[in-house]
C-alpha cells in the first residue's frame, strides 16, 4: 500500500511565480543592502565627513515621501514591463558610479542614490500590486512573510559582503555588483506567467489620482486602523532605535556590541516571516498585528534592565514582533484594494507607515539625552502597548474570515 504523501509545509514554494518573485527579492535585496553600507563608507573615505555619509541614507529614503505620486505610475502602466524597466534603469545608473573617485564627483553618487530611492518606491508598488495577480490570494500572507524573511536575511549577510568587496576593490565594484543583481532580477521577472490587461485611462487630474489611495485607506474600516497602528509603531521604532547605543552603554559594552543585538533581532525577523502565513490565517490581520506590537512593547520596556541575557532576549522579541504589523498592513492592503488602485494605495500606505520612523529617530536622539534611558524605555513600552488596543476592538471571527477569503478583495 502506497503511503499518503507528506504535507507540504510551504505550498508557496511550489508556485512558479512565487519562486521567481522571492528569488528576485533575494538577488536584488543582496545588492541593495551591500550598496546601502558601502555608499556611506565611500563618502566618508572621500570627504571625512560623517554628515555627508549620513546623507546617503537620506537620499535613498527621501523619495518615500512622494509615495502617493510615484505609486500612481504603477497603476497607469502594465506592472511586469514596469518592473523590468525599473531594474534596467537602475543597473545602467549604477554603472555610471565607476567615475566617482574624488569629492567633486559625489554629486553623481547622491543623484544616483536619489533616483535609486524613487525607482524603488515605484518598483515596490508595482511588485506588490502584480503579486496579487501572480500568486494565489490565499497565500499572500505566506508570500509577504517569506519576503520579509528574505529581506532580513540579506540585511544580515549583504552588508558584510559589501564591506569586504569595498575594502578590496572600492565603491565602483560594489555598484557593479548591485547592477549585476538588478540584471539578474530582470531575467527572473521576464519569466513570470501573468496576464495583465492594459490599464484604463483615467479622466481624473494627476493630483486627484494620487490622492485616491489615501482616500481608500481612510474610508476603509479595516485598513485605516491597521495603517494608523503601523505608522505609530514605526514612530516608536524610531524612538527605540535612537536609544540602541545608550542601551549598549548601559550594559557596559563597546559600541560594536550593537551589531550583536541587531543580528539577534534580524534572526527573530527571519523566524516570524516563516510563521506569518499560518498566523495570519488563524488570527487575522488585526490580531496578528496587535500581538506583534504587544510583544515588541514589552521587550522595549524590559530593555531598561541592564543584563546581557535579557538584552539578547529582548532583541529577539523585537525582531519577532516588529515585522508583524508591517506584514499585516501589506497583506490587508493587497486583499482589500481594487487592482486599478493598488499601486498608489500600497505606496501611500508605505509612506504613512515608514515616514514616522525618521521623526522617531530625531525625537529619540533628543529625549535620551534629556530624560535618560531607564525612565524613557518603560514609558515608551507602555505607549507602544496602547497602540495595540484599538486593533483588538473588532470581531476576531470576521477578521479571520477576511484573511482566508479573497472574494471581496478586488471589487473593481
Amino acid at each position: 500500500m502506497t503511503p499518503p504523501p507528506l504535507p507540504n509545509p510551504h505550498p508557496l514554494l511550489h508556485d512558479h511565480n512565487a519562486r521567481l518573485y522571492l528569488t528576485a527579492v533575494i538577488v536584488s535585496g543582496f545588492g541593495t543592502s551591500a550598496l546601502w553600507l558601502a555608499s556611506g563608507v565611500w563618502v566618508k573615505d572621500l570627504t571625512g565627513s560623517n554628515g555627508l555619509a549620513a546623507l546617503c541614507m537620506l537620499a535613498m529614503w527621501a523619495p518615500t515621501l512622494a509615495g502617493p505620486a510615484l505609486g500612481t505610475l504603477a497603476d497607469r502602466m502594465r506592472r511586469k514591463p514596469l518592473l523590468i524597466g525599473a531594474n534596467l534603469l537602475l543597473a545602467a545608473l549604477l554603472l555610471t558610479l565607476a567615475t566617482v573617485n574624488s569629492p567633486g564627483d559625489l554629486w553623481l553618487l547622491f543623484a544616483v542614490l536619489f533616483v535609486y530611492g524613487a525607482t524603488g518606491v515605484v518598483h515596490d508598488a508595482a511588485e506588490s500590486a502584480l503579486v496579487t495577480t501572480a500568486v494565489d490570494r490565499t497565500l499572500l500572507g505566506d508570500f509577504n512573510g517569506l519576503r520579509m524573511s528574505a529581506t532580513e536575511g540579506m540585511k544580515l549577510l549583504a552588508p558584510l559582503a559589501g564591506a569586504g568587496l569595498y575594502a578590496a576593490y572600492g565603491g565602483p565594484a560594489v555598484a557593479a555588483l548591485d547592477a549585476a543583481t538588478f540584471l539578474a532580477a530582470v531575467g527572473l521577472y521576464t519569466r513570470l506567467r501573468v496576464h495583465e490587461p492594459r490599464p484604463e485611462r483615467s479622466t481624473l487630474a494627476w493630483r486627484a489620482q494620487t490622492t485616491e489611495g489615501a482616500r481608500h485607506l481612510w474610508r476603509h474600516p479595516r485598513l485605516r486602523p491597521l495603517v494608523l497602528a503601523g505608522g505609530t509603531t514605526m514612530l516608536c521604532a524610531g524612538l527605540n532605535g535612537a536609544m540602541i547605543y545608550a542601551v549598549v552603554d548601559d550594559l557596559g559594552r563597546s559600541p560594536a556590541y550593537t551589531g550583536v543585538l541587531y543580528a539577534v533581532q534580524g534572526a527573530g525577523s527571519l523566524m516570524v516571516g516563516l510563521l506569518s502565513g499560518p498566523a495570519l490565517r488563524h488570527l487575522g490581520e488585526r490580531r496578528f498585528a496587535a500581538y506583534g506590537i504587544a510583544v515588541t512593547a514589552v521587550a522595549v520596556g524590559l530593555r531598561a534592565i541592564p543584563a546581557d541575557p535579557l538584552a539578547l532576549a529582548c532583541s529577539a522579541a523585537i525582531g519577532l514582533g516588529l515585522p508583524c504589523v508591517l506584514i499585516a498592513v501589506l497583506t490587508a492592503v493587497q486583499r482589500e484594494t481594487p487592482d486599478a488602485l493598488l499601486g498608489r494605495t500600497v505606496a501611500t500606505a508605505n509612506t504613512l507607515v515608514f515616514a514616522p520612523n525618521v521623526l522617531g529617530l530625531a525625537a529619540g536622539a533628543v529625549l535620551v539625552e534629556l530624560v535618560g534611558l531607564r525612565p524613557l524605555l518603560p514609558i515608551l513600552g507602555a505607549v507602544w502597548l496602547a497602540t495595540a488596543l484599538p486593533l483588538l476592538h473588532t470581531s476576531a471571527s470576521a477578521d479571520r474570515t477576511a484573511s482566508r477569503s479573497a472574494s471581496d478583495a478586488n471589487p473593481a
